[in-house]
């Protein structure tokens, strides 16, 4: 190391511009599936480049190699995590937690606050299920239909699914950039999340206000019809109950008390299951595909729904979208996703390119604010060059993260901001995956839903807006001096 020589800003940008390159490409040729492999080995390739330019500066191989062990070692706990919630999100689903959710969501629609109730329902689903894609190809196609029918502009009602089903993905423990988020800034995911409350709360609230002064303005003239079917093939399939919601009740409850993840998501996991044997003994039946013991058919309908594929089947098809999980091994493209992002991650690290990035970039900063605006900058960037979310967390993630410390911000702070502007700026970008998907399942042009998606224009506008006027600013000092008076 001491041999190494230091690299220049061009040598540190080759690896970055490759990858771009590859991901582009990536976009280009494997449309909406680029996370099913092809993002995974354009971050492989692009450490190659990186290995090399490491190899040209005089660096071993057993020093590129052990920063790839430290920086994959970084992220085990979130693996972890993921694995459970893959798990968590399958026993919750044959349980009924997750329809029950759904159906009582559906139950507050009402046509004189539908834009406001739209956003609300879209974020009860997203949040339940970690995923707002699947929200807005399921219940949000259904809303769109109603509000096209109440005489409602596509684009709002499209900004306000887009809104709600961004603000529930943000904020569930399920949702794999929730998770990726507090890996790539050095965080737990509980912490992560409530440390997100100060900027989304208010984000949300101002979004809400917004749909709901909107909706006073329409003259609504039919009912949503649409819904009825769709409450009717909950309810036909499975015994929808409030007592379902001890599960999630539980499950924040446990983690308001701070129990760690990985316990608390385990606990989660087999409640539902419970449940799911107690409240839903013909969906044990379906998941199983066996009659006779339920003993059995139980054990086998909870190991499926906790390791792989479920899908139940209603008469609606759009209600037999939304209830399928993938379990555990629906997390598996995520955790290559993340292994590709550590491995690329520790060789730009241990050769020094991001810091030499960094430098470039930090060497402008002198305050917080600068911070923030910086690394929501960057990650907007990345939206828009890389043209996939989980870079644009993934990269500023990791160039940012010492400057963070350096400063003495806790790394609650970079993560908040990477999925203040990473996550939720994604779909407003045409040419993003996030944003090329959503306006294909939608059937509405992302430039013509993009301005009322206030939600995600106003989340990186706030979480700059905090910093500052030094709102929850959470430093390492503040926390020592804290702990010493208490």
């Amino acid at each position: 190391m001491s041999t190494a020589k230091k690299p220049t800003l061009f040598q540190a940008l080759i690896p970055i511009l490759f990858l771009i390159l590859f991901l582009a490409l990536n976009v280009k040729f494997f449309a909406d599936d680029t996370l099913g492999g092809a993002n995974q080995m354009a971050l492989i390739l692009a450490a190659m480049v990186a290995g090399i330019i490491a190899w040209r500066l005089g660096l071993s191989w057993n020093s590129v190699r052990d920063g790839i062990v430290k920086s994959i070692g970084s992220a085990m706990p979130s693996i972890l995590i993921l694995f459970l919630i893959g798990s968590l999100a399958g026993t919750w689903m044959i349980s009924g937690v997750v329809p029950a959710l759904v159906y009582y969501g559906l139950k507050i629609l009402n046509p004189t606050i539908f834009l406001f109730a739209a956003v609300v329902i879209c974020s009860i689903v997203s949040l339940a299920t970690g995923s707002s894609w699947s929200t807005v190809a399921t219940i949000g196609i259904a809303l769109l239909g109603i509000g096209s029918a109440m005489g409602i502009r596509e684009g709002i009602v499209a900004g306000a699914i887009i809104s709600g089903a961004y603000f529930g993905d943000k904020m569930s423990p399920m949702s794999d950039t929730t998770n990726l988020a507090p890996a790539m800034a050095g965080t737990d995911l509980f912490t992560h999340i409530r440390y997100m409350v100060y900027t989304t709360g208010p984000t949300i609230l101002i979004t809400m206000i917004i749909f709901l002064i909107m909706g006073f303005t329409y003259d609504f003239k039919s009912t949503p019809g649409d819904i009825e079917s769709v409450l009717s093939a909950i309810k036909s399939s499975f015994n929808i109950t409030p007592w379902l919601f001890i599960v999630p009740v539980f499950l924040i409850v446990i983690i308001i008390r701070k129990v760690p993840p990985v316990p608390s998501l385990l606990a989660g996991t087999l409640l539902g299951g419970i449940f799911a044997i107690i409240f839903q003994p013909q969906i044990i039946d379906q998941v199983s595909g066996i009659d006779g013991s339920y003993i059995k058919s139980s054990y086998i309908a909870l190991m499926q729904s906790m390791f792989g594929p479920v899908e139940i089947h209603t008469v609606n098809e759009s209600v037999n979208e939304l209830l399928s999980t993938r379990g555990m091994a629906g997390m598996l493209n995520t955790i290559w996703l993340i292994i590709a992002a550590m491995v690329f991650g520790g060789v730009m690290e241990s050769a020094g390119l991001l810091m030499r990035i960094t430098q470039s970039v930090i060497k402008y900063v002198k305050s917080t604010t600068a911070l923030v605006a910086s690394t929501v900058g960057t990650c907007i960037f990345f939206n828009v060059t890389a043209s996939d979310q989980y870079i644009s967390i993934v990269v500023p993630g990791r160039m940012y993260a010492k400057t963070f410390r350096d400063m003495k911000l806790k790394p609650e702070l970079l993560s908040r901001t990477l999925e203040d502007s990473g996550t939720v700026t994604s779909v407003l970008i045409p040419w993003n995956t996030c944003g090329a998907t959503q306006a294909s399942v939608l059937g509405v042009p992302t430039m013509t839903y993009a301005p009322f998606a206030f939600f995600n224009l106003i989340s990186p506008l706030m979480t700059i807006f905090m910093a500052a006027f030094n709102i929850k600013i959470r430093r390492f000092e503040e926390d020592e001096k804290n702990e010493v008076k208490n």
